[in-house]
């Protein structure tokens, strides 16, 4: 999986424009045209960057009015925890459980849309492809979940599985090994969705979750293994060689 995805590096480059004043409190940012040019990406990168950017309080996005400057700024953003894969995962699967159980009521058709296109580039895309539409889809549930606090701690759940080496890591090591199994957990998900079934999303996701936690336990303790066996390996290396000095 790679580390900073494009449209956070832009939220970045936005978020700086903020803090020199290019943007001030209570102003409109220019339209998603006009920041794609001046920032040489796409309009969807700049909608994603200032979701993003709403998720943490630094912009607030209007309907019909635009995308503003919030008047009052958060403080620059915590340290994160220290927390391992599983307790990741396992505040994961509670807040996504009910994420989804609120994005059934809430999705539009556009956003139907949207999963179903992630879904196919989960199945058809590269590794990096499908990585990219796997965290998407998530982030797209989480935002039709229309609840600011929800999105907000998707985003951060996302920051720490992306940001916390050694839950990067253990991530990266069930990544290698479940996508097909990966695919069909977020089409049941979508299914559900699209079903506009609250109780439907909600299992779904949760079962998601449960799986992805059972195969984080199986990369453990394959990694464990691998571990136990290069160390019984340097040893019979070590010993065996004093025994034939002896």
């Amino acid at each position: 999986m790679n580390g900073k995805r494009l449209f956070q590096s832009v939220a970045e480059q936005i978020a700086d424009l903020i803090d020199e004043g290019s943007f001030p409190p209570g102003t409109r940012l220019p339209g998603e045209r006009e920041l794609a040019e001046r920032l040489g990406v796409s309009r969807v990168t700049i909608r994603e960057a200032e979701i993003a950017l709403q998720a943490v309080g630094r912009l607030e996005i209007k309907t019909g009015s635009g995308v503003y400057v919030s008047d009052s700024q958060p403080e620059n953003r915590a340290e994160l925890p220290g927390a391992s894969a599983f307790e990741v995962t396992e505040a994961r699967l509670l807040v996504e459980a009910e994420a989804a159980a609120l994005a059934a009521h809430n999705i539009t058709d556009e956003g139907i849309a949207t999963l179903e296109g992630l879904i196919e580039q989960m199945r058809t895309g590269s590794e990096e492809a499908a990585n990219e539409a796997d965290e998407q889809f998530h982030r797209t549930i989480a935002e039709a979940s229309n609840n600011a606090a929800m999105v907000h701690t998707v985003q951060t759940l996302w920051r720490m599985r992306e940001e916390l080496p050694d839950v990067k890591a253990t991530y990266e090591a069930v990544c290698v090994h479940d996508a097909d199994s990966r695919t069909a957990e977020h089409e049941a998900i979508f299914f559900a969705l699209r079903d506009r079934d609250p109780a439907g999303a909600r299992n779904a996701m949760r079962e998601h979750f449960h799986r992805l936690i059972e195969a984080m336990l199986d990369a453990t303790e394959r990694m464990a293994l691998e571990e136990v066996q290069e160390q019984v390996s340097k040893s019979r290396e070590r010993f065996t060689a004093s025994a034939k000095i002896g």
